[in-house]
């Protein structure tokens, strides 16, 4: 299906660019654009992972959707004037949607297709300035001029939507988007040139400036490759695997843990993950230290943050590197700042220097930390439900490397007092796998761990204390 792009509302977060700015030429010009707006909010580019226009997708089994309702979003208001009647004149042009015989209801003629290489035809572009009332449509009318787009999407700060002054943009095939970044002369913004690159090339670069290797990495590249926010080929594909066997809708009971501050939902991929739109950024929970030397002990640096802190840190350190993250459960204030400059003066017996990281960093940081939450709150609710007293691998004893439950002893079980810590290292090995594990990562201290069927989940206390002891 060939869909033309046009502008979108600000709250569908989804924008595709015009050809010209045709609002005020002819009549039949703006039939065109008011055609080609209300077909964008229909395309596969847009209708999938606009939550409100999926809810008006999917409201009655033969998917019509009100003309009115559609009528009233914010980039429709400029034809509302028109009357219904001229709405309606408009949409019957359409090769793309149909009108009913009442002529009250829009929708799709054909099913929804799930876009295919959007990555590899987006683009990323900077140097646009600060935002102005109509910087969007020019921004549309700009890009147009390379090839046809399917979205102009401006880039904002998480929080208070500050534009970064930069763009992606999904061009509807690889020639546009190769025609703009192979431009001569280069793209420039208001006689300035701008900084151009694929998608593909702007993650290489950040992955490239943060460090980052191995699973990180990719997990990295996947979230700035990924569209954020609702998805309903997702939603679609949950719904299938929350099937039973023999063909009975058996959903698995849930799996939940509590993260700074929030409660998330669990998926069961990749042994256990979490959404990213989902993860709560909290600023400034996070401190990086520099000059370790390429290596760093848990065990030293979380002795001092004891005495400060309610909850262990969250430590993100691979060996060989020079640098590392802690992170804490909630945003830390000047003087808790300074007391870990103080307490924390070198780590593998060399001075560091600590910092707060950059905003993105922090984000990624958090968004690991849920998920190695994530899959030991799964492994551990997996262990709960398939367990025994005399259980094997993370079973009642304990098994290979995550002893101290089931038979007793000092410490809580064979192993004694340092059970808790190798449990945890267990997990991160396994996750390790192939790295020779190289990513060394300590789970927090604090209860982001999940239940299955339990609203907040919690930690054991003796698992807490076999923890602490370890240290």
């Amino acid at each position: 299906m060939s869909t033309e792009p046009v502008a979108a509302s600000a709250e569908e977060k989804q924008v595709a660019g015009e050809g010209t700015a045709m609002h005020e030429g002819s009549e039949d010009e703006k039939l065109q654009n008011a055609r080609k707006q209300i077909e964008f909010y229909f395309a596969d580019s847009n209708l999938p992972f606009d939550k409100f226009m999926w809810s008006l997708h999917t409201a009655n089994a033969e998917h019509w959707v009100p003309i009115k309702t559609v009528s009233s979003f914010k980039r429709m208001r400029e034809y509302v004037s028109n009357g219904h009647d001229w709405i309606v004149k408009a949409l019957r042009t359409s090769e793309e949607l149909e009108v009913d015989e009442a002529s009250e209801n829009v929708r799709r003629r054909t099913e929804v297709q799930q876009p295919k290489g959007q990555f590899e035809r987006s683009i990323y572009a900077k140097g646009f300035g600060d935002e102005n009332s109509d910087l969007q449509k020019k921004l549309e009318e700009f890009f147009n001029k390379y090839g046809e787009t399917n979205a102009v999407r401006m880039r904002r700060v998480d929080g208070n939507k500050q534009f970064k002054g930069s763009v992606f943009v999904e061009f509807a095939d690889m020639k546009s988007a190769q025609d703009f970044l192979n431009a001569d002369p280069k793209p420039s913004w208001d006689g300035k040139e701008l900084l151009i690159m694929s998608k593909e090339a702007y993650c290489d670069m950040k992955i490239k400036e943060k460090g980052l290797t191995g699973k990180t990495a990719e997990m990295r590249k996947d979230s700035i490759a990924s569209r954020k926010g609702f998805n309903a080929f997702q939603e679609m594909q949950d719904e299938k695997k929350g099937k039973g066997q023999k063909g009975k809708d058996r959903p698995n009971p849930e799996v939940w843990l509590e993260f700074m501050g929030t409660k998330i939902r669990v998926q069961e991929e990749d042994g256990g993950s979490v959404k990213n739109e989902n993860v709560p950024y909290i600023k400034g929970a996070t401190m990086k230290f520099t000059g370790c030397g390429g290596d760093a002990s848990f065990t030293e640096m979380k002795t001092p943050l004891r005495e400060r802190f309610a909850r262990v840190p969250y430590i993100q350190f691979s060996k060989g590197d020079d640098v590392g993250l802690v992170g804490f459960d909630k945003a830390l204030t000047e003087d808790e700042i300074e007391y870990v400059k103080a307490n924390l003066k070198t780590v593998n017996s060399n001075e560091v220097q600590w910092s707060i990281p950059e905003e993105e960093e922090e984000k990624q940081f958090q968004i690991d930390r849920a998920n190695f939450a994530a899959r030991s709150a799964l492994s551990r609710s997996q262990d709960r439900k398939g367990g025994s007293s005399r259980g094997g691998r993370g079973g009642g004893r304990g098994g290979r490397g995550a002893r101290g439950g089931g038979r007793g002893g000092r410490g809580g079980g064979r192993g004694g007092g340092r059970s808790g810590e190798k449990s945890q290292s267990a997990v991160t090995s396994e996750e390790q796998s192939g790295e020779k594990r190289k990513r060394a990562v300590e789970p927090d201290g604090g209860p982001d761990t999940g239940v299955r069927g339990q609203a907040i989940p919690t930690i054991a206390p003796s698992k807490k204390a076999k923890t602490d002891a370890a240290s």
